[in-house]
């Protein structure tokens, strides 16, 4: 008789995987995430990181962080409701309400943590939630975790989010459109000014994930909502504070009703130890920091264009990307992983994105360009594409 304890179900699944080809193991980061790292012993440059800022590694943040410890400890020791809500998780929303021109913020512990709680306390039986069929896990997710009905429209496309609001707008009590303002596996934008058009003529609210659009879009990175100038139009925002913040969490900003309900509703909140001081005192210190300048925004769009024109120049399928994100197109799920194991045996680490994180045969290697970078190591790479898309027929 088979031994329930060995799991064998799991085996079989794990054995399908590396039939695919879609087997991995976990790469392992030694030391700080910049654009060059030692990954499994090996040095080599970073393609594969949300660190669009350089933050996760800045002398300020860490002096911050630091500060924080000293004086406030290790943890918050309690969920908000008790006694985890200290006096800088306060003074966080505050600045990042002030730094998104929004009347209120509420922090979470991650960006996913933002979706699965907040999705689920501002709809209910009788709602209708319609989704961009290209939005992230973290939004599937928390839809499912309301009781609200569920639809989809074709990704970014406003003539089948118009259908399906003339079709079942009357039937619902209240209609939530959810987007994602930058989508992170091809870093197109979302046209959030016709989305929000449609929600207020049919008396819809809108809610918009911005984890990419967050310190990336905007004045500053100030996102989605700043780059389009729809301020007070879009019901809730939510920014991630472990992309280009460089730290942990996330946050919905909106108007000081969400805030309020949120506060009593959002589980995450109630139910979930509050980010610990090193975090919230680093956070502050980055969003303080673009407040103050444009530069780690200016140079994160002027590496992305510098590396998008010399990848085009090679040849390469770099799809209609809006932002830094590039994805460089290449089709099989077995091709794709391989490609991306030449390049790192050539000292360039980028991941191979593939089923089920984006559909079958659209394979894709996703190059994260940051403002850390140097021209000399983007070239580099770029000369490492080369070598290896000729190698492997891509090209």
């Amino acid at each position: 008789m088979s031994n329930v304890h060995e799991l064998q179900f799991i085996k079989d699944q794990i054995e399908d995987l590396k039939k695919d080809g879609v087997y991995r193991k976990l790469p392992v980061l030694e030391g700080a995430n910049e654009s060059e790292i030692l990954l499994n012993g090996k040095k080599v440059i970073n393609l594969s990181s949300n660190n669009y800022l350089g933050f996760a590694n800045h002398p300020k943040l860490k002096e911050a962080a630091i500060k924080g410890v000293e004086e406030y400890g290790v943890g918050s020791g309690a969920v908000r409701t008790i006694v985890g809500n200290m006096d800088i998780h306060e003074e966080l929303e505050k600045t990042l309400a002030e730094f998104k021109r929004e009347e209120a913020v509420m922090v979470y512990q991650s960006g996913f943590n933002c979706n699965a709680g907040t999705i689920q306390a501002i709809t209910g039986k009788g709602d209708l939630i319609i989704s961009d069929e290209l939005n992230h896990a973290s939004i599937i997710d928390g839809a499912r975790l309301s009781r609200a009905d569920k639809t989809v429209y074709k990704h970014a496309d406003m003539k089948d989010l118009e259908r399906i609001l003339k079709e079942k707008r009357d039937q619902y009590t209240n209609v939530l459109i959810i987007t994602d303002g930058v989508f992170s596996m091809d870093g197109d934008i979302a046209p959030l000014p016709e989305i929000v058009e449609l929600a207020e003529k049919y008396k819809a609210m809108t809610y918009v994930d911005d984890a990419h659009g967050s310190g990336v879009l905007g004045e500053s990175g100030r996102g989605t909502v700043d780059h389009f100038g729809l301020h007070g139009r879009v019901d809730f925002t939510i920014g991630t504070l472990s992309k280009a913040i460089g730290v942990v969490g996330g946050y919905v900003a909106g108007s000081n009703t969400m805030k309020e309900w949120l506060s009593h509703r959002g589980r995450p909140i109630l139910f979930s130890t509050s980010l610990p001081p090193a975090a919230v005192c680093a956070i502050s210190e980055a969003v303080k920091l673009l407040m103050s300048t444009t530069e780690f925004t200016d140079k994160l769009w002027e590496n992305g264009r510098y590396f998008k024109d010399r990848m085009k120049e090679a040849g390469f399928d770099i799809g209609n990307s809006g932002t830094p994100i590039t994805p460089v197109m290449v089709g099989e799920e077995e091709v794709t992983m391989k490609f991306s194991k030449g390049l790192l045996d050539r000292g360039v680490f980028v991941s191979g994105i593939v089923f089920p994180t984006v559909p079958k045969g659209t394979g894709r290697l996703r190059c994260m360009v940051t403002a850390g970078h140097t021209k000399e190591q983007l070239d580099q790479a770029v000369e490492t594409f080369v070598s290896v898309g000729k190698e492997m027929g891509v090209i």
